[in-house]
């Protein structure tokens, strides 16, 4: 009995056709002039692109409100949907839309304007890096270590 593509496979396909659908925006970032300026552009764009990747994506590959909603309580930042339709306008550059492209996100990951997502994502950052600063590399463990 054959029921067809199986859901971790085909999410498997979606999650690779999206993730090829944001590494061709990325290459559009990096022809755009607009950046040039950008210091190691290539590998902020894929670091933005696993970020983007994590958030609970619709099918259409974008962030919607839940996404979003999501993304921040697995952060510790719970918020109101209306502090969430803010957020994802800042992002938008104040167009009302109930989804945030991969386009949007890196504008407003590479851009002047200071929108809220882009600074809870770019302190969650710093602080992790803070955190592996500290603890450094864990201590390699060898089977004489087990109990």
């Amino acid at each position: 009995m054959d029921c067809g593509v199986q859901g971790g496979k085909s999410y498997g396909l979606l999650k690779s056709q999206q993730e090829e659908k944001l590494n061709s925006v990325n290459e559009a970032f990096l022809s755009d002039p607009q950046y040039e300026e950008e210091e190691d552009l290539a590998s902020k764009l894929d670091m933005f692109k696993k970020k983007y990747m994590e958030f609970d994506l619709n099918d259409k590959g974008d962030i919607d409100m839940m996404g979003l909603k999501r993304m921040l309580e697995k952060l510790g930042l719970a918020k109101t949907h209306l502090e969430l339709k803010k957020m994802m306008s800042d992002v938008v550059g104040g167009a009302s839309k109930d989804t945030i492209s991969y386009a949007d996100f890196l504008h407003m990951m590479l851009g002047k304007r200071n929108a809220i997502l882009k600074l809870i994502l770019m302190f969650e950052g710093m602080g992790k890096e803070q955190q592996q600063e500290d603890s450094g590399p864990p201590c390699r463990k060898t089977f004489s270590d087990l109990p």
